[in-house]
């Protein structure tokens, strides 16, 4: 049997772009902003998780800049080796200082990120507990720590304690969860889990990716937010959403991240975040710092969205505290349609299709940033709703108007 054979018979993209329904890999002409130039045509970008607006900023931008001047475009090799920078120190001690941890480390993506603590942390005769709703890189972490994985039921903490009551004392265990879930926009049942924790002896680990800028008095994330710092043993956060650059990092006690740096296969053999990821990131970091007002603004105008779909009586899903409003639109074509009328009206946003949500339940994720506007949100939600509005519920029905087209 051929090994590319999979390849070769694997027709579903091929059918999709012959509708001319395919939605992915649309070319950014312009900067990450409230709007953007796609395809020569300006659309207002909601389907962005630069939640803080900062990756256009001159501030931002110009610290990037110095950075390439002073060192260089690349580290051309791993943090152990020749890859370490004074500002990889730098940087890590500001998270851990605005984080309140002992100390942070810094990885290459958010993805690899998880990949490598979790693979370090746990091993053969651990037990991770996993929210059925994680991330896929939580779940591909898990798989290379060998650890056993205990799945529970989405913020379900009856589910949860049933799971740590049956696992083996003996063992090590430790709870992994998004602080805020990337599709639902869902706040994790922190203090649930903590309770729960303490009480049958298991570690916490938060994945704050798109909780870190966003929620908490200062925009320290999902365990400020609920005053429980002190009961997190690791968070995770990634440079690509809030801190407008690219990368990933833990902030966890010292002697934790000590044995990840020296024990982690994922950190050890890849090259270190670039001088301009860095930089830019700990920039980032200082303005979220000096205008804590920014995860105000956010939620703010997330939530005016949010109001102005549940007033057009949109099916959306109503969490008034994170910037993620996903809007239920059920089946795959259906999806597809819509996504691309929203295109062609001006308006980009994200589809949620299997297999990342069940057969049946598509939705488009929309995102927001505190710098878009009222006036950008009002022309959005009616775009939304004119186009939600057109398009049939009935499969058979969008069918036969694509074929008339």
């Amino acid at each position: 049997m051929d090994l590319f054979e999979k390849c070769f018979t694997y027709k579903e993209v091929e059918q999709v772009k012959e509708m001319g329904l395919y939605p992915y890999f649309h070319a950014l002409e312009s900067q990450q902003d409230t709007t953007v130039l796609m395809e020569g045509k300006t659309k207002i970008m909601i389907g962005s998780n630069n939640y803080l607006g900062l990756t256009n900023d001159p501030r931002v931008k110009e610290a990037g800049k110095q950075a390439i001047q002073q060192f260089g475009s690349g580290v051309s090799g791993s943090r152990f080796l020749n890859g370490t920078l004074d500002i990889h120190f730098k940087l890590e001690k500001e998270l851990a200082s605005f984080l309140n941890k002992e100390a942070c480390l810094t990885f290459s993506t958010g993805f690899q990120t998880n990949l490598g603590i979790i693979s370090a942390i746990a091993g053969r005769k651990d037990l991770i507990f996993c929210d059925r709703e994680n991330h896929a890189s939580i779940y591909d972490g898990i798989r290379l720590s060998y650890a056993k994985m205990i799945r529970y039921k989405h913020n379900d903490m009856k589910d949860l304690e049933k799971a740590l009551k049956n696992a083996d004392p003996k063992k090590g265990k430790i709870i992994i969860t998004d602080g805020v879930f990337s599709m639902s926009g869902d706040i994790a049942d922190l203090p649930g889990i903590v309770k729960l924790a303490k009480k049958y002896d298991a570690r916490v680990m938060v994945d704050d990716a798109h909780g870190f800028g966003v929620l908490g008095k200062h925009g320290r994330g999902t365990a400020e937010y609920f005053d429980l710092e002190n009961d997190v043993d690791i968070i995770m956060g990634t440079f690509s959403k809030s801190l407008a650059s690219l990368g990933g990092f833990m902030a966890a006690d010292q002697r934790v991240v000590d044995y990840i740096k020296h024990k982690s296969r994922p950190f050890i053999f890849s090259a270190a975040i670039t001088p301009a990821n860095a930089q830019t990131a700990f920039q980032a970091l200082q303005i979220l710092k000096e205008e804590p007002s920014r995860p105000k603004e956010l939620i703010a105008i997330s939530n005016y969205m949010r109001q102005k779909l549940l007033d057009y009586n949109l099916p959306i899903e109503s969490n008034f505290e994170t910037p993620i409003i996903p809007i239920n639109t059920y089946s795959l074509l259906r999806t597809l349609v819509i996504v691309k009328q929203l295109f062609d009206n001006g308006l980009y946003v994200n589809p949620v299709v299997p297999p990342a949500t069940p057969k049946g339940h598509c939705m488009i994720r929309t995102s927001f940033m505190a710098t878009h506007t009222k006036e950008q949100m009002d022309d959005a939600a009616k775009i939304i709703n004119d186009v939600l509005n057109s398009v049939p519920q009935d499969d058979e029905e969008i069918k036969r108007l694509i074929i008339n087209a």
